[in-house]
């Protein structure tokens, strides 16, 4: 335990220092000092980074791999703890990027209703015996925007096709691809308060702006709760966002989620050996949720440079902080003090807009309809590109730069993305630097 402490009384000590290095995304939030603090934090690192393995194996406190699978690590679709990111070809496989699955209609909970044969996801990947529930393979296709002043920018987007498919056709199903999202402040948006995210809404705005809270299912606590994670907020908490990555990612049972990944025609999937019952226990589940609660969002830089806050400047003006709200203040944590009333500067306000046809996936998640998705968190923005080249923007990585991202912007953000589209060169340089100080 004194060695844990000491490993992570450096890293703490270094936080400073590598607030825009690669490993800027991976330092703990100030103030995380007592031991068993410090424990915990590098415990539930460990178990982020760690490669799960197929059951039976010799260290039983990591196996239970699968059956069904997409990657064998969390870190694995959060590089560096930052986004992942889209294939270029459809002939890459897509690693840290998945595809959610449904049918028309609702579940019992008011959730998308899972395929009977794939569920809610397609798993690639499946242990030594159980076939792999298929490929997906996305190719671009590109369209040109011209701004005001006669530069042309290509905007793509995917088209999905799927093969091998081991049990059946898909048939009448939606689906939804998603890349990887950085996973750093997070306790800190679990922290805002419900009766904030609820003000946010009743806040009059602007150009057609709306906005409204999804009431998503708590497994934990049976009943419907406001949603804050997940790109459609399709998920109450941390410890629940985790315990669902952890089943339809790796397959890895836990106490909120301990039946196996396998659906009733996958006979060789509900066959297979389970790593324990659950494999993820409740101690374990409880760090990881420490670990990705006290992740700090790296703090702003080169907030004196003229251009950045000329660029900030410009944001507001667009319209763009009606939904990437500069500043907010979290509530009371339930658990963990250090979280709770303290102003952040995530430039999200937490909840659903309609983005457009342009965005829609067509796939509706509790209350969230095909068109509508969570205002991303900006923290973090300005060091993608330094921290994870090519990992690209959007809920499917689609945007290969920010204004790209801006671009794809529709429905109640249309009309601040006509007023970025009337920008000179010289503004749009200027509100590129402000994001990139993020």
């Amino acid at each position: 335990m004194r060695a844990i402490g000491m490993l992570l009384g450096v890293l703490l000590s270094q936080s400073a220092s590598a607030a825009a290095t690669r490993e800027a995304f991976a330092q703990p939030l100030p103030g995380l000092d007592k031991p068993q603090q410090r424990e915990r934090f590098f415990h539930g690192r460990s178990l982020f980074r760690q490669a799960w393995v197929v059951a039976p194996s010799r260290d039983e406190a990591v196996d239970g791999l699968g059956p069904l699978y997409n990657r064998i690590s969390c870190i694995a679709c959060h590089p560096k703890n930052g986004r992942g990111q889209a294939p270029a070809s459809p002939h890459e496989p897509l690693r840290s990027m998945l595809v959610r699955l449904s049918l028309p209609g609702r579940d019992a909970q008011g959730g998308p209703l899972p395929h009977p044969a794939y569920g809610d996801q397609l798993n690639e990947s499946g242990i030594p015996g159980v076939a792999a529930e298929g490929q997906a393979h996305i190719r671009w296709q590109e369209q040109f925007v011209t701004l005001a002043d006669g530069q042309r920018v290509g905007l793509r987007s995917p088209q999905l096709s799927f093969s091998e498919l081991a049990y059946g056709p898909l048939g009448d199903v939606r689906t939804s691809m998603r890349v990887g999202s950085g996973v750093f402040g997070l306790g800190l948006l679990e922290a805002i308060d419900a009766s904030t995210l609820q003000a946010l809404v009743d806040v009059p705005k602007p150009d057609g702006v709306r906005g409204r809270v999804n009431l998503v299912w708590s497994v934990e606590r049976q009943r419907l709760e406001p949603g804050r994670f997940g790109l459609k907020s399709n998920q109450p908490d941390l410890r629940q966002q985790i315990a669902s990555a952890l089943h339809g990612d790796l397959g890895i049972t836990s106490p909120l989620y301990p039946e196996q990944n396998c659906m009733p025609l996958q006979a060789d999937c509900r066959q297979a050996e389970s790593g324990g019952e659950p494999e993820l226990d409740a101690l374990q589940l409880g760090d990881l949720h420490f670990y990705l609660a006290h992740l700090a969002p790296p703090p702003r830089r080169d907030q004196d440079n003229p251009q950045v806050q000329r660029g900030e400047r410009l944001f507001g003006e667009a319209g763009c902080a009606q939904c990437h709200r500069p500043r907010l203040t979290t509530g009371q944590h339930p658990l963990y003090p250090l979280l709770s009333a303290r102003p952040i500067e995530p430039y999200s306000d937490l909840l659903l807009h309609d983005m457009g046809p342009g965005l829609a996936d067509g796939r509706d998640d509790y209350q969230a309809n095909g068109r509508e998705w969570r205002t991303p968190p900006l923290w973090g923005l300005g060091l993608l590109e330094r921290i994870n080249p090519g990992a690209g923007y959007l809920h499917d990585g689609r945007a290969r730069t920010l204004e790209e991202a801006v671009l794809w912007h529709g429905g109640e953000a249309a009309v601040a993305r006509e007023r970025f589209k009337a920008l000179v060169a010289d503004d749009r340089r200027a509100l590129r630097a402000f994001l990139q100080s993020l």
